[in-house]
């Protein structure tokens, strides 16, 4: 079993009059209360809620200061609620059991979709980028829309395990040299909210010393990935962590809404 150390931060900026970026962290866990028994009570308890799953996520909101916060917003509590009534799988998983999970997950995020397009109101809607990790013991489930980011540290390594959903990314797919169009790095090709959404759905495995990072971007605007991968190993402590990527984005201009989730397994 891994344990996992998490723990989030979000900052409005130098430059944003409001926050539009919000973020959740949950444990979705399975609580049995032995009335009676007459087997060993602590060895019964122990067996009986052994999986804990950790919700973690981030959601960037766009279309305007109240439309933005409030799609980012909505975004996470439906999806959240969602989950939450719908993800038991999570107490049992098992390889028979894992497409019906990832399957679960992209009906979340419809959901959030759907929820975040009835606020639309003649014209364009709130929009709102949506990163998520669940973590189930050893593994990690991803979805993704947008351009908010999810990184793994394993082994001192940094590596990024979603792709920015921009124009800029979906033509540079297509060998289109965007170079001289940096514009449409910041225009969202799909967004949970939009009239596209098409979320991305995948799994990672984690070894005890792995790190997680979810984050807006906020966040990689300003700090490198060199330097994001000094700070994740500079202290296991998840709190710290989240204060010096926050603080290293304030201090590279803090030009936008800047928030991070980050996640420490532990064995």
């Amino acid at each position: 079993m891994i344990d996992v150390q998490v723990r989030g931060r979000s900052d409005r900026g130098r430059v944003r009059e409001a926050n539009e970026d919000h973020y959740f962290i949950g444990v979705l866990r399975k609580l049995v209360e032995v009335q009676d028994t007459n087997l060993e009570v602590r060895d019964a308890v122990r067996e009986l809620s052994k999986l804990d799953a950790y919700l973690l996520v981030v959601a960037d909101g766009v279309g305007g200061v109240a439309g933005g916060r409030r799609a980012s917003q909505s975004a996470i509590f439906s999806l959240a609620t969602f989950i939450g009534r719908t993800a038991a799988c999570h107490y049992d998983p098992n390889v028979q059991q894992e497409n019906e999970f990832l399957e679960r997950l992209e009906h979340a995020l419809q959901h959030a979709h759907a929820v975040v397009r009835s606020l639309s109101t003649p014209g364009r809607g709130p929009a709102t980028t949506l990163t998520m990790a669940m973590i189930i013991d050893r593994r990690a489930y991803i979805a993704h829309v947008g351009d908010s980011r999810a990184y793994v540290l394993s082994r001192g390594r940094l590596r990024q395990i979603t792709q920015d959903q921009t124009m800029a990314a979906l033509l540079e797919d297509e060998g289109v040299d965007v170079r001289n169009a940096p514009r449409l790095a910041n225009t969202l090709a799909s967004a949970v909210g939009a009239q596209e959404m098409t979320p991305a759905i995948g799994l990672l495995d984690l070894t005890p010393g792995d790190v997680l990072l979810l984050c807006t971007d906020g966040l990689t605007k300003h700090v490198s990935d060199t330097e994001i991968a000094e700070m994740l190993a500079s202290d296991p402590d998840p709190e710290p962590v989240c204060n010096r990527l926050v603080d290293a984005a304030l201090a590279g201009g803090g030009t936008d809404n800047v928030t991070v989730v980050v996640a420490r397994a532990d064995g």
